[in-house]
């Protein structure tokens, strides 16, 4: 890690598996980075969608005792937040300059300095996913692999830009209300686990409403209205070379956004993953899905379940691997979408 005096690191004694939480500074303001894992390894960075930071987010997804044995064994994880969406964040000042979806993938290449890495792999979701596909379109070198979920790459349609702006409106002037908050569920979850008259919220969606509680409006209102003007990625996706592997609920609000996306991207180095009964936050309502694609995935570069005896600490570089191995038929994906289903009973 490179020392600074602009960066300051603070240890949260309440984070698990020896986590520790650095604020950045950046030149477009300070950066929350969770890490956790051996810094040694190489590096898997997150990022979560509006609203949500690592815990509302990720946390699924990384309590699986399987995606244990797969992802933190072999990387270090630095989950980073959008501005002022970490745990105990104060509200940005009204004098703060509001950062772009730009300005947003150019503080990730600050964080990557500021920790002395390399080449990362990058997972995102939704408008997390966007501002990873930034990153690695700006910064080629940077990214090794992308894994989205329910990602977006176009500018907002006019039904997402009025929604949004309401919500928007709502944020402003009313704070984390009670429809801003049934808005995001919506965004995040299917109505299966959403619940109803005769059938209660599940666990999880009772999870995120508590953790929305505790968000700052402002902060929340700034990464949405940077979203809101985001500018349209679809052209720029086929020059992306590294391998990427998107998945996307059958339920999600941008399921449409995520076929876009995956025709765009060059299909030798891409799969699509539909996960059946399910919103767009994967990572928490069936992360369970997720594991044999990301295992497939990540075998293409050499990584393996802890079982298998494999050093973590090799470099993950695709450009050692024969082309054959960057096909998504080698990850065990066809190039149609496969469509997972978990069984919702108990």
């Amino acid at each position: 890690m490179t020392d600074s005096s602009d960066s300051v690191s603070i240890d949260m004694e309440t984070f698990a598996l020896g986590g520790k939480e650095y604020l950045v500074r950046t030149h477009h303001g300070t950066v929350s980075v969770a890490v956790f894992g051996d810094q040694d390894k190489p590096a898997l960075v997150t990022y979560p969608d509006l609203a949500l930071n690592h815990t509302s987010c990720f946390q699924g997804l990384f309590f699986c005792l399987e995606a244990s044995s797969l992802l933190l064994h072999n990387f270090c994880i630095y989950h980073i937040s959008p501005p002022g969406h970490e745990f105990g964040a104060a509200p940005i000042g009204p004098g703060d300059l509001m950062p772009s979806v730009d300005d947003l993938a150019d503080q990730i290449v600050e964080v990557l300095n500021f920790f002395g890495l390399g080449a990362v792999m990058c997972m995102g979701v939704t408008a997390g996913a966007y501002i990873l596909t930034l990153f690695a379109m700006k910064y080629r070198q940077r990214v090794l692999g992308l894994i989205l979920v329910s990602p977006l790459c176009r500018a907002p349609s006019w039904t997402e830009w009025l929604l949004n702006k309401v919500m928007s409106n709502l944020l402003y002037f009313y704070g984390m209300c009670g429809v801003v908050k049934e808005l995001l569920l919506k965004r995040y979850f299917s109505k299966e686990v959403r619940g109803g008259v005769q059938v209660p919220e599940s666990d999880v969606v009772q999870a995120c409403r508590r953790l929305l509680d505790e968000r700052q409006s402002i902060n929340i209102w700034q990464f949405l209205e940077a979203m809101n003007g985001r500018p349209d990625l679809s052209e720029g996706l086929r020059k992306l070379h590294c391998r990427s592997l998107i998945f996307v609920g059958e339920n999600s609000p941008f399921h449409s956004e995520a076929l876009h996306m995956t025709s765009k991207l060059d299909r030798r180095y891409s799969a699509l993953v539909e996960v059946q009964a399910c919103g767009s936050m994967v990572t928490e309502e069936q992360p369970h899905a997720m594991l044999i694609p990301i295992e497939y995935f990540l075998a293409g570069y050499g990584l393996y379940r802890a079982a298998i005896s494999v050093s973590p600490r090799s470099p993950l570089s695709p450009c050692c691997i024969s082309p054959e191995l960057l096909s998504p038929e080698s990850m065990g994906l066809k190039l149609k979408p496969i469509k997972t289903r978990i069984s919702m009973e108990v």
